[in-house]
C-alpha cells in the first residue's frame, strides 16, 4: 500500500488524495506537522513540505505538483477519456496552468495564511512562532478569496469545467483549496453562485467524501462544510 504524508488541512495534500481517490488508490495517510522539522521527515523530503507520496515500490515522490504528474504518467491511461491531464498538448497546458494558478497564488493569498493562522499557529511552540491569529492575515486572506471566486465563476461561465468540457486536476487543485477555507468558514458563497454551484459538482464526487470526514482537534468545520446541497 502507498504511503501518503500529509495535513488534513493541507490544500496541496488535499489535492493529492483526490487524485489519488479518483484513480481508485486508497494510500495509508501519515499526518505530519511540517513546524515541527522531524529528521525522519527531511530525509524523504528535505523541502520538509506536504505531501510526500512512497509508491509501492518505495519510491519517494515529494511535492503535489510532481506527484500528480507521476500519477499522470503511470494511471492516467487507466482513466481513459476522463483523464484528469488531457493528451492534448494546448489543454494539458490550460490545466497545468491552473493547477500553479491555485498552487501558487490562491495558496499564497488565501490558503495559506488561514491554514497557518488558524490551525498551524494553534499547535506550534511560542518560541516557533505559536499563539494566536494574526487577524490582519486571517482578513487579507478573506477578501483575497472573493477575487479568486469572481474567476472561477467566470471560467465555469465559459466553460463545463474549469479547464474545459472535461473535469480535470485544474479542479481537484482548486477544489482543494476552497474546501480548506470551507472548512474553516472562510468562502462567502452567497457572493458568487457560478462558483457555488461548480464546487457543489465537485464536492458531490466520490473522490471527495474522504475529505469531507475530515476533523482537526478544537476545529469545527460549519455544517455547510459537508452538505453536499449547500
Amino acid at each position: 500500500m502507498p504511503q501518503l504524508y500529509h495535513h488534513p488541512l493541507d490544500p496541496q495534500s488535499r489535492f493529492v488524495r483526490l487524485a489519488l481517490a479518483e484513480y481508485g488508490v486508497e494510500p495509508e495517510l501519515i499526518e505530519e506537522r511540517v513546524f515541527e522539522r522531524r529528521h525522519d521527515f527531511l530525509a524523504l523530503d528535505p523541502a520538509g513540505e506536504t505531501p510526500v507520496l512512497i509508491t509501492d515500490h518505495d519510491r519517494i515522490i515529494p511535492g503535489a505538483g510532481v506527484i500528480v504528474e507521476y500519477l499522470d504518467d503511470v494511471l492516467g491511461g487507466t482513466l481513459a477519456e476522463h483523464r484528469l491531464l488531457p493528451l492534448d498538448p494546448e489543454a494539458r497546458v490550460e490545466v497545468r496552468r491552473l493547477v500553479a494558478w491555485f498552487a501558487q497564488k490562491f495558496y499564497g493569498e488565501v490558503s495559506n495564511w488561514l491554514v497557518t493562522e488558524k490551525v498551524y499557529k494553534r499547535f506550534m511552540p511560542a518560541e516557533a512562532g505559536g499563539g494566536a491569529p494574526d487577524m490582519d492575515l486571517v482578513r487579507a486572506a478573506r477578501a483575497n478569496i472573493r477575487y479568486h471566486l469572481r474567476y472561477i465563476g467566470y471560467l465555469t461561465a465559459q466553460r463545463n469545467w474549469l479547464a474545459g468540457d472535461a473535469m480535470s486536476y485544474a479542479d481537484l487543485a482548486a477544489a482543494a483549496h476552497i474546501s480548506v477555507a470551507d472548512f474553516l468558514g472562510d468562502v462567502p458563497w452567497d457572493e458568487n453562485e457560478a462558483a457555488k454551484l461548480w464546487y457543489a459538482r465537485v464536492k458531490s464526487r466520490k473522490s471527495f467524501r474522504a475529505l469531507l470526514a475530515d476533523r482537526v482537534p478544537g476545529i469545527s468545520p460549519p455544517a455547510v462544510y459537508a452538505d453536499l446541497d449547500f
